[in-house]
């Protein structure tokens, strides 16, 4: 589950402390366990799939964001340790430390990686050494963008930093009105074009890269309720992208798309999730607080097919690959499921510490990372 936070500068007092404490338990029935999820019938194994690696990490207990470019994997560790691995047979490309429990990553060009720490420091790494470091005036859960020779950084109040990539000084900082909670989670951050654009609040917004203007803000979805909880609208990591056109995910509240190339929301739909989507050219999927899995149509947002054979499985973020929609659960199993109906194609077993990070492809080999730091690697027979 999502864990709401109060923001960096902010420290919860009296009745904000009780929503902080609230907020914890957002999308579980009140006063209720949550549901043990149902037995799974046996596997089908319609598609071949076979384990072609496997190395371990440290544990991780942050929001880590799994990071590919071409047949390289980075990813990290909350110790701080960031290792590159070769998609092709799990070979250590090149790891380095931080020196210090991390709070998001990894992000990375190819050159220089960076990471941020618990103590709000983004930290840039370069042939397995300590680049820099920049203190942050607040926490961030999101892993920093790197590219074009800067480090972009979302913080956890909505913040959006520009840093020079080679020695981490700040070349512009965005800010916006900060609210009494986040969500210990990542947050939206890509680069579409020559336009940033990340998530602040319930809006998609593009900003200039090389000045920290906006361009534009598209709502997604708008605050409601009475009171900081149920008013929470972050926009969550994890988005469908189509050309132009990026569909993101406002926590429990709704799933919408924009076309950045002005700014206009395409559609906006009710949703109940607090994980990311995932697109093809036709559909946009994702699993809802309950463990449903949905795909939505990409050009009206009108329901293409659900199913709910994993309801109550705590589901990560999907991946679309090949013919399958891929989900980790809590419990360590891989489901892949048809692109078309939503039906079981197959399904995988980790070490059972459950999924960590949203499942990735590097090449042709399909990347799934366990809380317990176990990197599993598979690909077709």
């Amino acid at each position: 589950m999502s864990r709401p936070s109060t923001s960096g500068a902010r420290r919860p007092t009296g009745l904000l402390a009780l929503l902080a404490a609230a907020a914890l338990v957002v999308g579980c029935a009140s006063g209720s366990p949550r549901p043990k999820p149902a037995e799974l019938p046996p596997n089908v194994d319609l598609i071949g799939v076979r384990q072609a690696w496997h190395v371990t990490l440290g544990p991780i207990a942050f929001p880590l964001q799994v990071h590919t470019l071409g047949n390289q994997v980075l990813l990290a560790s909350s110790d701080g340790t960031v290792v590159t691995l070769d998609a092709r047979n799990g070979a250590e490309l090149g790891r380095a430390s931080v020196g210090a429990p991390l709070s998001a990553g990894v992000g990375g060009d190819g050159r220089t990686a960076a990471v941020v720490t618990r103590a709000n420091e983004v930290v840039a790494l370069a042939g397995g050494r300590v680049l820099w470091r920049h203190r942050l005036p607040t926490q961030s859960y999101t892993a920093p963008l790197v590219a074009g020779g800067r480090v972009f950084v979302l913080g956890a109040d909505r913040s959006l930093t520009a840093l020079d990539g080679g020695n981490g000084a700040k070349l512009w900082n965005l800010e916006r009105q900060s609210e009494p909670l986040v969500l210990r989670q990542a947050g939206v951050l890509l680069p579409v074009g020559n336009t940033l654009v990340a998530g602040l609040a319930g809006r998609l917004v593009g900003v200039d890269p090389d000045q920290g203007r906006v361009l534009w803000e598209a709502p997604i979805a708008a605050a409601r309720g009475t009171n900081d909880v149920e008013r929470l609208v972050d926009l969550v990591a994890g988005v469908g992208r189509e050309g132009p056109v990026v569909c993101a995910r406002a926590f429990q509240t709704a799933v919408g798309c924009v076309d950045t190339t002005q700014g206009n929301l395409r559609w906006s739909k009710p949703a109940n999730g607090a994980t990311g989507l995932a697109s093809d050219d036709k559909n946009l999927y994702g699993a809802e607080a309950d463990g449903s899995v949905m795909a939505w149509t990409a050009a009206t947002g009108e329901r293409a097919w659900q199913t709910e054979r994993l309801k109550w499985r705590e589901l990560t973020g999907p991946l679309v690959l090949g013919r399958s929609v891929v989900l980790g659960d809590s419990t360590g199993l891989v489901h892949l499921l048809s692109r078309q109906d939503g039906s079981a194609l197959d399904r995988l077993t980790t070490d059972g510490s459950g999924i960590a990070a949203t499942p990735v492809a590097a090449g042709n080999t399909l990347v799934v990372v366990t809380r317990a730091g176990g990197v599993y690697a598979y690909r077709p027979d």
